[in-house]
């Protein structure tokens, strides 16, 4: 077993999967790495698994201070340390892969000695990432866990803009790939697919705006609120319209509403995942309270349209994750796998550029990647990367590096650790930076667009 975990990658899945790529497996022991790191972190926030952190000398000093009535506090300990071990577990997993990206720069075919390090030598790295996490639990609080707030909330940032930017590329792939098929025969069912996607989108669109304007705002206030969901509400109307521009459909004749409505679709989301992290209880009414409501309503007194206030259930950890970010976080999880593999691949980098130059795609090397045998042993798995690598090796790594830092300003719910402000009730940062992302969204989606008008002298095909 042990010279298993010190060999290529394939050797660890070799039960599982003899025949696959190397290059795919490698990606997923990877990913496999980060899920553990998600789920110890939830471990860390349940009210057991702090009685025993609270054990740690000096770690209930500094950091997350407690000044709310509401929260029970510990008399021998006023700090939340389920968030410290989210921190630090995250900040070890973060400086692991960020290490590997460094490491990983420029990283041509697998003859190079710094891929053997990447497919292999298993054992080494969890030892790794096991000792960071270790000595992580012993750093001081105070300066450094402000210093790595910041830290987390620009790297959660920039992974919401690689999703981003893989969603407008998905959007465009799928409205693609269903005209060519609509193009190559029997055009009426693939358009009747494309016209039915694309107004269950919009609908879900208007009925999401709807419920926003009902629970997330009120009459004579929640002015940010009725910003948000205005503004962005006027933007895509603004974007779908420019999608079918002659002038566009002139030089992408392919753009269309499939991918103005999954984008509106996604923006109303990102609308609602903002506001949700609004401090203000009042325009924020909260998941749970909306679907208590909606499921059994109780009407305030002479008003048919105001809900009550009612409280979640409280957690048996006093502030496990709340029910939006579990949702934010299953939906992350479940993306990963596409997102590490589809964000790295050689091919998406150009796109991530808009660059029209195929001078970075390399070209499959499946087919010469290897034999079932070699040197009269059957193999495992089939290096196929002997040519040139399959993926990014540095844009793989660094964006699990943002991927960890995503997953921890998830579990703690974006809280700032500063006490001074009092920011365990302010979550505005949070806010700001989702709304704005939805902004860039809409801005990287135009920029598809315009791009072939502004830029003619490039090929975007």
């Amino acid at each position: 077993m042990v010279p298993c975990l010190c060999s290529g990658a394939s050797c660890l899945l070799c039960s599982c999967c003899p025949n696959s790529k190397n290059s795919t497996v490698t990606r997923l022991i990877y990913a496999f790495i980060l899920f553990l790191g998600a789920a110890l972190s939830c471990i860390m926030l349940t009210e057991g698994m702090e009685t025993q952190l609270k054990k740690i000398p000096g770690f209930c000093e500094g950091g997350f201070k407690i000044n709310m009535a509401d929260r029970k506090v510990d008399k021998d300990c006023d700090v939340l340390v389920g968030y410290k071990a989210v921190y630090r577990i995250n900040f070890a997993l973060a400086i692991f892969f960020f290490v590997f990206s460094l490491l990983m720069l420029k990283v041509k075919t697998s003859k190079d000695p710094r891929a053997a390090v990447h497919n292999g030598f298993w054992f080494f790295k969890i030892a790794a990432i096991v000792g960071i996490m270790v000595g992580s639990f012993y750093i001081p609080g105070g300066h450094f866990t402000t210093a790595w707030f910041i830290v987390g909330m620009i790297g959660a940032f920039l992974f919401i803009l690689i999703q981003l930017v893989l969603l407008v590329d998905f959007a465009h792939s799928w409205n693609e790939s269903w005209v060519s098929r609509m193009e190559e025969g029997n055009p009426r069912c693939w358009y009747a697919a494309l016209l039915s996607v694309t107004s269950i989108c919009y609908i879900l669109s208007v009925v999401f705006v709807g419920l926003l304007y009902t629970y997330y705002t009120k009459p004579d206030g929640c002015t940010e609120n009725k910003f948000f969901i205005s503004i962005n509400l006027i933007l895509c109307f603004v974007v779908s319209i420019i999608s079918i521009h002659p002038k566009i459909q002139e030089h992408q004749p392919r753009s269309g509403l499939l991918q103005s409505s999954l984008i509106t679709l996604y923006t109303m989301y990102l609308t609602w995942s903002a506001m949700s992290n609004e401090p203000d209880r009042s325009c924020n009414p909260g998941l749970w309270t909306i679907v208590t409501h909606m499921t059994a309503p109780t009407l305030a007194p002479g008003n048919s349209t105001a809900i009550v206030p009612t409280s979640a259930p409280p957690s048996k950890g006093g502030h496990f994750i709340d029910l939006e970010n579990f949702i934010g976080l299953t939906g992350f999880v479940l993306c990963l796998l596409y997102s590490s593999i589809r964000t790295s691949n050689n091919s998406q980098v150009s796109k991530l550029t808009l660059s029209g130059s195929d001078s970075v795609i390399l070209r499959d090397t499946a087919a010469n990647g290897g034999n079932d045998e070699e040197d009269g042993q059957p193999r495992r798995a089939v290096d196929n990367e002997k040519e040139g690598v399959q993926y990014s090796y540095f844009l793989f790594h660094f964006m699990l590096s943002l991927a960890s830092l995503y997953i921890m300003m998830t579990l703690t719910s974006w809280y700032s650790p500063d006490a001074e402000f009092q920011s365990m009730t302010s979550k505005w940062p949070a806010v700001w930076v989702k709304i704005s992302s939805s902004w860039v969204c809409l801005l990287l989606y135009v920029w598809t667009l315009v791009a072939p008008l502004v830029l003619t002298n490039r090929d975007f095909n």
